[in-house]
């Protein structure tokens, strides 16, 4: 009987820092390749709207492609992540990595279903299982965002923004970032409802 190799953090160490972002999901490997332009302005355009509300209210701190180490065999990076004031020394280690779940993941879709199916599938369910609080899946090409909430022990959909919606949660009270302003300057959307 053959056994399935099951990568840990510390195989993570070794694999040649070439731009890739390889990630490891319950023992197994991920790897992406750098994400496209527009992936990475939505992120910018999240993180600088988080950042300004965090500094508005002292309530917490935002990281863009922060290590997430959940246990030797769950190490991911996040598009972007978002932590409490009262919960980040909990969680952030002197290895500058976060070794305890964000309140807040931001997952950037990225094309192919491969990558699709890994944000909304194996990361769903990794997050929930691990604590995080809010999941939001951002498609720019779809113009949309998918809002999951942890309801029990698992994160459930709440709503996905569309069009003029605003992103709201009781998770940030007083945050409003309208989907226009998020996706403005990108391509149009390519949904066809």
């Amino acid at each position: 009987m053959t056994q399935a190799l099951r990568w840990t953090s510390r195989d993570l160490e070794v694999l040649p820092d070439d731009g890739k972002r390889y990630e490891i999901i319950d023992g197994e490997l991920y790897v992406s390749r750098q994400p496209h332009y527009f992936h990475q302005r939505l992120c910018a355009r999240f993180t600088s709207a988080l950042d300004r509300w965090s500094d508005e209210t002292g309530a917490g701190e935002t990281s863009v492609a922060p290590g997430l180490i959940f246990a030797e065999d769950d190490d991911v990076v996040p598009d972007i992540a978002w932590v409490s004031t009262a919960r980040l020394a909990s969680v952030l280690r002197p290895d500058g990595k976060l070794h305890g779940a964000p309140d807040l993941v931001i997952e950037v879709l990225s094309p192919g279903a491969t990558n699709q199916q890994r944000d909304r599938e194996t990361k769903l369910k990794l997050y929930g299982r691990r604590g995080v609080r809010e999941y939001w899946i951002a498609d720019w090409q779809q113009r949309q965002v998918e809002g999951y909430r942890r309801n029990g022990i698992s994160l459930q959909l709440v709503g996905t923004w569309v069009d003029d919606d605003v992103i709201e949660s009781p998770l940030l009270p007083g945050f409003r970032l309208p989907l226009r302003q998020l996706f403005a300057g990108l391509p149009p959307a390519t949904r066809s409802r």
